[in-house]
């Protein structure tokens, strides 16, 4: 499975600790639920213009898969496709790995 995230799983958003940052919700998710995602760093910031600052083939990837360059974003094993650390968490609640096959 893949994870496309921002620079980071920083632990902390844009006002501190209320408010955690969407990449590490998802990642934190994931491994929690037993997965070891393959994690990509989609450099830019998905609020801005896409020609002028979200140019990274990861957020093309991103812009491609989701209609938007905003991530997280979950790629599972089976091709689906998840946007949004909400939904990535409760897929990852939903879905945890078992022991011997964790991704």
């Amino acid at each position: 499975m893949k994870l496309y995230i921002c620079y980071g799983t920083f632990t902390h958003g844009p006002l501190g600790p209320v408010w955690p940052h969407a990449c590490e919700v998802a990642y934190s998710a994931l491994r929690e639920a037993g997965h070891d995602p393959e994690v990509i760093k989609s450099y830019g910031l998905g609020v801005l213009p896409d020609p002028i600052f979200n140019r990274s083939k990861a957020r093309r990837e991103v812009k491609r898969l989701a209609g938007s360059s905003m991530v997280p974003l979950l790629i599972t094993d089976d091709g689906q496709v998840i946007h949004e650390s909400k939904p990535i968490a409760e897929w990852a609640k939903a879905n945890a790995a078992s022991s011997s096959a964790a991704s």
